[in-house]
Formats: C-alpha cells, sequence, structure tokens
C-alpha cells in the first residue's frame, strides 16, 4: 500500500502511474482531458472562502459520479440524528463492549454495523457532533457510502480496515484514526470480526490547534498526516453497484452498473488522510519516553536520505 506524506491540507497531487499524464497540466477543466477522463470538483467549502480556508480537489475520472439511478430512502438500523428518542439521563453511564455477531449468524459490514450513542445539534442546522460505533464481520461488497452531514473521523479499536475512496487506498489499524470528509465516497474492506468508534461532525472539517504557550513543537505534526495515492478500478458491475447516502441523518441507496472509484489522477487539499497515533507528543516532547524518540528520529533520518 503507496501512500504519500504531505502536511496537513497541504495542496497534493496525484496520478495512477498505469495512465501517465492523466494529470492536466496548467489547467483545471480542459475542454478535452487526457484520455478521456471526466473532470470534476468536490469543494469541501463555498467556492468564495478565501484561500486560506478554501477546500477542493479535482478529481479525473472515468465516468461521472452522477452516473446513477435516483436515491430511495433506505431502513437506518441504528442510526439516528433525533436526540429526543431517549430521556435525558445526568447520571455517569457506562456500557459493556457492543458485541460483534459471528458472520454465519448476521452479516454485517461497515454501514448496517453502525450504532449511535449520543450526539447534540443536528445535521440539517449543520451544527453538532454525532457518536456511532461500527460493529461488522463482513466487507463491503458492490457498496460505496458518502456523507453529505459532514466528516467521519474512524477509530478502529479490534481488526483493521482497509478503506477504499475515490483518492486511493488507506489502511487503518488500531492505534491509528482516519477521516473521511464530506462528500468522499468510500468502501471499508475488513478481515474477521471488527469493531470501532466514529466521531461525526455536523458541516464543519477536523483542524489542527494552535501551539500556543507549549511553542513550536508538540501535538501532531502536519508531516505525519498520511494521504492516499491515486488507484482506479475500471470495472462493471452486473449486478448493480450501490451508492449509500447519508443526507439530512437520512439513508439512501441508488443504484449504478459500475464502479465508483474511477478516478485515475487528482489534485487539491480536500482530501482524506489518516495518523498514526504513536507520532503524537502531548506536550512539546517530554511525554515520549526513549523507545518512541528513537523510533522518530529513524523516521526522520530515513525521509532525510529519501
Amino acid at each position: 500500500l503507496t501512500e504519500l506524506k504531505p502536511r496537513f491540507g497541504n495542496e497534493c497531487v496525484s496520478e495512477d502511474p498505469r495512465c501517465p499524464g492523466a494529470l492536466p497540466e496548467g489547467q483545471n477543466n480542459p475542454q478535452v482531458c487526457p484520455y478521456g477522463l471526466y473532470a470534476e470538483q468536490l469543494s469541501g467549502s463555498a467556492f468564495t472562502c478565501p484561500r486560506s480556508t478554501n477546500k477542493r480537489s479535482w478529481l479525473y475520472r472515468i465516468l461521472p459520479s452522477v452516473c446513477h439511478k435516483p436515491f430511495k430512502p433506505m431502513d437506518q438500523g441504528h442510526l439516528t440524528h433525533n436526540w429526543d428518542e431517549a430521556e435525558a439521563e445526568p447520571n455517569q453511564l457506562r456500557w459493556k463492549p457492543f458485541e460483534i455477531p459471528r458472520a454465519s449468524e448476521k452479516k454485517l459490514d461497515f454501514v448496517s454495523g453502525l450504532h449511535t450513542l449520543c450526539g447534540a445539534g443536528e445535521p440539517k442546522s449543520r451544527n453538532g457532533i454525532a457518536i456511532h460505533i461500527f460493529t461488522c464481520n463482513t466487507s463491503m461488497i458492490n457498496r460505496c457510502f458518502y456523507n453529505s452531514d459532514g466528516d467521519f473521523l474512524i477509530v478502529p479499536q479490534q481488526g483493521k480496515l482497509l478503506i477504499t475512496t475515490e483518492f486511493g487506498k488507506l489502511l487503518v489499524e488500531p492505534n491509528e484514526i482516519c477521516v473521511i470528509q464530506q462528500g468522499m465516497r468510500f468502501s471499508v474492506e475488513v478481515f474477521g470480526e471488527t469493531r470501532g468508534y466514529v466521531l461525526e461532525v455536523y458541516g464543519a472539517h477536523f483542524e489542527l490547534p494552535d501551539l500556543g504557550p507549549i511553542g513550536a513543537n508538540g501535538l501532531a505534526n502536519p508531516r505525519d498526516f498520511l494521504v492516499p495515492v491515486a488507484w482506479y478500478e475500471d470495472r462493471q458491475v452486473a449486478g448493480d453497484y450501490t451508492v449509500i447516502s447519508k443526507y439530512q441523518g437520512k439513508l439512501f441507496s441508488a443504484q449504478q452498473d459500475f464502479s465508483p472509484f474511477n478516478v485515475v489522477a487528482w489534485h487539491g487539499n480536500y482530501t482524506p488522510y489518516k495518523y498514526n497515533l504513536d507520532n503524537f507528543m502531548v506536550i512539546n516532547s517530554v511525554a515520549f519516553d526513549h523507545a518512541v524518540s528513537s523510533k522518530a528520529v529513524d523516521i526522520g533520518m530515513y525521509e532525510v536520505e529519501q
């Protein structure tokens, strides 16, 4: 699995090596794209935002993302955004780990295994958060998901996730976190019984905090955030491919006859990314033990040599 190491939120470019020159030079939306690809812009902010806060990426894909049948409502399962469904509880609460059903008893993928725990606000006003648990035992086969309400921060607790996005693939293991931003299609492959957390933020994006009084170093370094490199599949699906959309807290599904992961090249500053929590320093460097410090030095030397 090949990944880039850019700075957090930096401008990145990538193209699948199977199609050299797929990324247009000096243009975002030429009249004729290389290889006959379709240019699409994915926006994570209002297009009139100042340059410092504007988030967008250009994707160059084999077929347009809108080539699908109309969306239809689908079963919500245990996913909700209506906090009035439960009475307020001021006492301290705890719960046992969510059980993961055996695949032989009930197959659950990432989407069907989502359970909402709590939250505040609501997606229509684009303000608030929700916290979910996911339990799954099977991969998403010919299914993908995208969230129109906000960003997903995914924290695997048991088992690893191979997440295919329109930008490429990310392998996310326990002690790592992954952010799939609003509007990005992704599919999750698992390798057995898997469980973890999802933090959803409505209408906002995750940002790195200012360092402030702790000085120039510490917390999360932008260089340690990883984004995928371009990877595409040109695959027709005879039995229909299901695209699941979360919109205003509800789930909808649409059918199409091809894989949506057909982006040959892309560039921009609006991407999915992951981060290894081993790299996090609570304050400056005083929280690192010798082993972690040595590891950090080794990684730094490797990057310099490259």
